[in-house]
C-alpha cells in the first residue's frame, strides 16, 4: 500500500519537482539524464542519438564492456562526492575488475567526481525516483552493488534494487535530529520502515545514528557503527604549490580569516564581525567562500554596501593592501585554501542549516570556529570542542572575541590548531571498517553472478 501511495503522490508532484529543479541553477545540468532521457530531448521523441555525441567512457551502454560488472555509487552533491572519493579509489584498488559509476544530483558534485576520480569512475546524474526512470537506469547499468552516501534514501530505487536482488549499502550514514523527527511520524515511519528493510547494510557514523536508523525500521543485524569516513580524507593535492597566498593576492604580513561554505544570513554577520576585528588587527583579511557559487554577485554587492573592498579570487591581479573581503568564486579550491588561513570558520552553523565539513580546516592544523547549528556535524563539533581544537560561537560578539584572541596570541592559536589536527588523525579507520563490511556484499554479489 505504501508503495502505491508514494508513487501516486510522486507522479502528481512530478511537474512541480521538475519546475523546482529548473529554478535551481545548480540542479539544471543533467536534468534530461535525471528524467531518463539518455540522449537529451531527442530521447523523448525516440530520435536517434546525436551524431556529435562521442563514444567513450561516459556511455553507460557501450557494447565493448557488456559483461563487466558495475558498482554504482551515489553521492548527492559536493560534500558527499568528496567523502566518497577515497572509498571508490580503495574499492577500485581492491577490485579493478569492476566498472565504477558515480552519480550525483548537482553540478558541483559532478565536478568533484571529475576532479577526484578521473580514470577511476564515470559520472552520471542520478535518476529521479520515478519508477520507470529508476528501472531504466538499473537496466542500463545492471549493477552488482549499489552504495549510497549519507542517508540519501530514494524508495523506488531501493525497492527496485531489492526486487532485482542487487545488494544496497548505506555508507557513512547519519540521521540529523530534524530528519529523525520528520521521519518518525505515523504513516511516514511505515514508509521508511519498508524502505530501510530493503537495505543490505547500514554503515553509520555514530552509535546515535545507528540507534536512530534501527528505531525507524532498519534491521538491527545489518546496522553497524563504522565511524565517519571524512576523517580518512587524504590531504588535498597542492599540485606542487607550496602556498596559495600569491593567487589570493595576500601580502606576506597579512593574515587570512577564511569562512567556508557560507550561506545568506551569516555572511552579513561575518562581514560585520570583520569590521570590528580589523580595527585592532589591520593586517587581517577576510575571505568568504559561499556554499553556492551562483550567489557570488549578491555576496559582492553586500560587501560593498558594508563599506569594504570586495575582490573576486578569479579576478585578482596585483596584490592589494588594506582591509578587504576576498570572495572565493572558483570551485575546488576551498579545501586547499584552509591551509592558508590562521583561523577558519565553517558555514551553515550561524543559521539553522546544520553545518558543513569541519574537518577540512582541521586536517591542516587550522583552528576551527563554528556556530550553534551543528546538527549535521554534531559528533565532529563535539570532538573538536572537547579536544580544544575548535570553538563554538553564538554570534558576532563571540566571533570577534575569539578571533581577536587567536590573532593576538600565536602560541594559543598554534595549540588549538594542533589539537584540531590530532582529532582528525585519532579518529581515522572508518574507511577500512566500511570496506571490510562492503566486501561481504561483494562476495554475495559474485556468488549470485556466477551461479
Amino acid at each position: 500500500m505504501w508503495k502505491l501511495l508514494y508513487n501516486i503522490g510522486l507522479i502528481l508532484a512530478a511537474p512541480v519537482i521538475v519546475c523546482v529543479l529548473l529554478a535551481k541553477p545548480r540542479c539544471r545540468p543533467g536534468l534530461a539524464q535525471r528524467l531518463g532521457l539518455e540522449d537529451g530531448l531527442s530521447g523523448l521523441f525516440g530520435l536517434s542519438r546525436r551524431p556529435d555525441r562521442p563514444e567513450g567512457p561516459d556511455r553507460l551502454d557501450r557494447p565493448s564492456e557488456p559483461d563487466r560488472p558495475v558498482i554504482w555509487v551515489h553521492a548527492v552533491s559536493l560534500g558527499e562526492a568528496v567523502a566518497a572519493a577515497p572509498l571508490v579509489k580503495a574499492l577500485h584498488g581492491r577490485h579493478p575488475e569492476y566498472r565504477y559509476i558515480v552519480t550525483t544530483v548537482t553540478e558541483t558534485g559532478h565536478e568533484a567526481v571529475e576532479q577526484r576520480l578521473a580514470g577511476v569512475a564515470e559520472h552520471r546524474y542520478a535518476p529521479l525516483d520515478l519508477p520507470w526512470v529508476v528501472a531504466g537506469m538499473i537496466d542500463r547499468l545492471r549493477p552488482a552493488l549499489y552504495l549510497f552516501v549519507e542517508t540519501e534514501l530514494w524508495p523506488n530505487l531501493l525497492w527496485t534494487l531489492r526486487d532485482r536482488q542487487v545488494p544496497s549499502v548505506l555508507v557513512n550514514g547519519r540521521l540529523s535530529s530534524r530528519s529523525f523527527r520528520r521521519q518518525d511520524v505515523g504513516g511516514i515511519r511505515e514508509l521508511y520502515r519498508s524502505v530501510l528493510q530493503s537495505i543490505s547494510l547500514c554503515l553509520m557514523q555514530s552509535d546515535r545514528d545507528r540507534q536512530r536508523i534501527v528505531a525507524l525500521g532498519a534491521n538491527p543485524d545489518v546496522a553497524h557503527t563504522t565511524g565517519n569516513i571524512k576523517f580518512d580524507q587524504p590531504l588535498p593535492d597542492m599540485n606542487g604549490e607550496s602556498s596559495l597566498r600569491q593567487t589570493f593576492g595576500l601580502a606576506d604580513q597579512e593574515r587570512l580569516i577564511l569562512a567556508g561554505s557560507t550561506h545568506a544570513g551569516e555572511e552579513e554577520l561575518l562581514v560585520l564581525a570583520y569590521g570590528q576585528i580589523v580595527k585592532a588587527h589591520p593586517s587581517a583579511v577576510l575571505m568568504l567562500a559561499p556554499r553556492h557559487i551562483e550567489r557570488v554577485d549578491r555576496v559582492e554587492a553586500m560587501i560593498r554596501e558594508a563599506g569594504f573592498t570586495a575582490q573576486r579570487k578569479s579576478r585578482i591581479g596585483e596584490t592589494e593592501a588594506g582591509p578587504r573581503v576576498i570572495i572565493l568564486d572558483t570551485r575546488g579550491e576551498l579545501a586547499r585554501a584552509y591551509r592558508e588561513a590562521v583561523v577558519a570558520f565553517v558555514g551553515g552553523t550561524l543559521i539553522p542549516v546544520g553545518g558543513h565539513n569541519l574537518l577540512e580546516p582541521a586536517v591542516w592544523g587550522t583552528p576551527v570556529l563554528f556556530g550553534p547549528y551543528t546538527d549535521h556535524c554534531a559528533e565532529v563539533a563535539a570532538l573538536l570542542g572537547e579536544a580544544g581544537g575548535g570553538r563554538r560561537v553564538t554570534g558576532v560578539e563571540d566571533f570577534v572575541q575569539c578571533v581577536s584572541e587567536w590573532l593576538a596570541d600565536q602560541n594559543a592559536r598554534d595549540a588549538v590548531g594542533q589539537a584540531a589536527k590530532r582529532v582528525v588523525f585519532d579518529n581515522q579507520g572508518a574507511l577500512q571498517r566500511s570496506l571490510d563490511l562492503i566486501e561481504t556484499c561483494l562476495t554475495t554479489a559474485f556468488v549470485k553472478r556466477i551461479s
